[in-house]
């Protein structure tokens, strides 16, 4: 007698849903990639085949399920390849940065046990080999995209992109079925990627998120309840800037890329960012508040230097913005009568043009997250007919927690709880807790650090501390860890007041110090773009950096944007002195993570001599 089992029912990873896409639309662009000045498009047929490949190239080099596959790039197809590709072969992906210097390199392939790194370019591929091999014992193969500066290379451990791929199409000729079995045999708990923390008070930390997690973000994001109403499309262009390595990027260029059918499109480099957007025009856009911060004072500056009539016209139709902004947010998103009557004329007279110039006129959700943004730029935004909404989520759940939804929206907070999902506060600290299938499984190897994490009922303690606005908006006050005590007891939270102070186009970075200390004192990085073209335009001669920050003027300058920051907060709150650092913040240097964010640490170290002049120390 013989059992007849019922089919499995295959788990709707990206990898399985990009295979859907390939047999059902396979001709319809799933992918652009500007190449030489030209869009090359890719469509979901050619997508699936290059995921396929890789997949299988995965199986002739031996890599077996649950190996780590490293990839450190720019944004690129080949990414999504490789992403995609492990996930269908069931191997993890381990995402490097590409300003990740060699330390950093060699500290997160030794940590995840990498076998395969799949690197860019002749400069990825020198800090990896500049590496003795005897130190990186588990990594086997080093794949190199891009030919020129490494073919000459003599290591065993190198195969070009090309040769990797020739093995995967041969072993797809001799075991055809292979990858789609492993899509078939997919489970909730595998884990598929490892997405390490940027490491702001100690080594960074490989956070292990499954595919349950992602099919569970997948199936929120893409649905009817999402933040982006209708629900994202293929209709939707998308463009892929931020780093693939972090998981906001991936919401976008992979969850929802592929989860909805959406077009991602790859610029030729972060320096083209803003004309790859002005062609484009994305439908979806996706920002860490520098983004939205660095394209408000591009505007502001171009509007400054324009001609007499445009100056003028602009002045105006500025206005009428800040006022647009002040009702919508008054009215949770909302126009009044005469918002609407504005917003047209504006649209007409000065929007368009803006938006139009900064990439942003077929916006229809825009997104911004992963850090606090000070509400005067969100503002800005609205009142010119972007629609923006503030989103909160950290890789440790899959950047899933709350968002403003559309028609509900309040300013300064990051909105409610998505659909499914429970977001708590701790009663004595305050610290945001959440709990849902995209919480994440655990840290690489770290059962310490993991148990202080996840609670043993399976709530997140996120490190963040917030408060309820009205009973249904989340507020986030600031990192538990980098909250102020000053000398006299008093908790103040310093990115709110830095968020203010970088909301000035002229003020790159601002620390505020101040814990354990009588007053809030604050180090100041310039924009030097922004404030060299003002210096420009003011006939103040400067060479570097140093020399442009040390000029009276710019002191001046950004004195005035700290007075009209200290007139939005408490006396307790205010700067009572500042100093302008003389360099660029730096990743490679230390002083900044992979994000971006700030070492607090290193840089109260680094600029000791300013805090204590401050203080009156020196």
């Amino acid at each position: 007698m013989t059992t007849t089992l019922e089919p499995r029912t295959r788990l709707r990873t990206p990898a399985a849903r990009l295979l859907e896409h390939a047999e059902q639309t396979p001709n319809r662009v799933a992918l652009r990639e500007k190449y030489q000045g030209i869009w090359r498009e890719i469509t979901w047929a050619e997508y699936w085949d290059q995921v396929e490949t890789f997949a299988h190239a995965l199986m002739a080099f031996g890599i077996e399920k649950g190996d780590r596959v490293a990839i450190q790039s720019e944004n690129r197809a080949e990414w999504l390849y490789t992403d995609v590709g492990s996930m269908a072969r069931g191997a993890i992906c381990v995402g490097l940065y590409p300003t990740n210097p060699t330390a950093e390199i060699e500290y997160l392939l030794s940590n995840s046990g990498s076998r395969v790194l799949v690197c860019e370019d002749q400069e990825q591929a020198d800090k990896v080999l500049a590496i003795p091999p005897e130190k990186l014992p588990e990594l086997k193969h080093i794949v190199y995209i891009e030919h020129r500066g490494v073919d000459t290379v003599d290591d065993p451990r190198l195969v070009s992109w090309d040769d990797w791929m020739a093995a995967g199409r041969e072993h797809r000729e001799a075991y055809p079925e292979a990858v789609r079995r492993c899509l078939d045999e997919a489970e909730p708990d595998d884990i598929v990627y490892l997405i390490y923390t940027s490491g702001t008070t100690g080594p960074p930390k490989g956070a292990m998120l499954s595919l349950g997690n992602l099919v569970f973000a997948t199936d929120l994001i893409c649905g009817p309840g999402a933040l982006v109403r209708p629900a994202p499309g293929p209709k939707d262009l998308l463009v892929s800037y931020l780093p693939l390595c972090h998981i906001y990027e991936k919401v976008f260029s992979v969850l929802i890329g592929i989860g909805a059918g959406a077009t991602v499109h790859f610029g030729e480099s972060l320096d083209t960012l803003i004309q790859d957007l002005r062609e484009v025009q994305p439908t979806i856009m996706q920002g860490v508040p520098r983004i939205w911060e660095r394209i408000h004072a591009s505007t502001m500056v171009r509007l400054a230097s324009a001609s007499f009539l445009k100056k003028a016209n602009s002045a105006v139709w500025l206005a009428a913005a800040r006022y647009i902004g002040k009702v919508k947010v008054a009215r949770n998103g909302r126009h009044s009568p005469l918002t609407r009557v504005l917003a047209f004329l504006g649209e007409i007279f000065l929007f368009r043009a803006l938006k139009d110039r900064a990439g942003l006129r077929r916006v229809r959700t825009a997104i911004s997250g992963a850090a606090p943004i000070a509400p005067e730029i969100l503002e800005f935004y609205m009142g010119v007919g972007v629609p923006i909404y503030e989103a909160y989520g950290m890789t440790e759940n899959t950047a899933i927690a709350t968002a403003n939804p559309p028609g509900n929206v309040k300013l300064g907070t990051v909105g409610t709880p998505y659909e499914g999902t429970e977001v708590e506060l701790d009663p004595d600290t305050g610290e945001i807790l959440t709990r849902h299938g995209a919480v994440f499984k655990g840290y690489w190897n770290m059962p310490e650090a993991t148990a202080r994490t996840l609670t043993p009922d399976g709530w997140l303690r996120t490190g963040d501390v917030g408060v309820w606005v009205d009973g249904t908006h989340l507020k986030i006050i600031d990192r538990l860890k980098d909250i102020i005590i000053t000398s006299g007891g008093k908790n103040i939270s310093p990115s709110e007041i830095e968020n203010t102070l970088k909301a000035s186009p002229y003020i790159k970075e601002a620390i505020v110090i101040g814990d354990r200390r009588k007053y809030l004192t604050a180090l100041i990085g310039i924009d030097y773009e922004v404030v060299s073209e003002w210096a420009q335009r003011k006939g103040i001669p400067h060479t570097t950096y140093r020399d442009l920050s040390e000029k009276p003027e710019v002191v001046a300058l950004v004195e005035k944007a700290v007075k009209e920051t200290n007139e939005k907060f408490a006396r307790v709150e205010q700067i009572k002195a500042f100093r302008l650092i003389t360099k660029e913040l730096d990743h490679e240097d230390g002083e900044l993570t992979a994000t971006q964010k700030v070492k607090r640490q290193i840089i109260e170290e680094r600029f000791a001599d300013l805090i204590a002049d401050m203080y009156g120390e020196a």
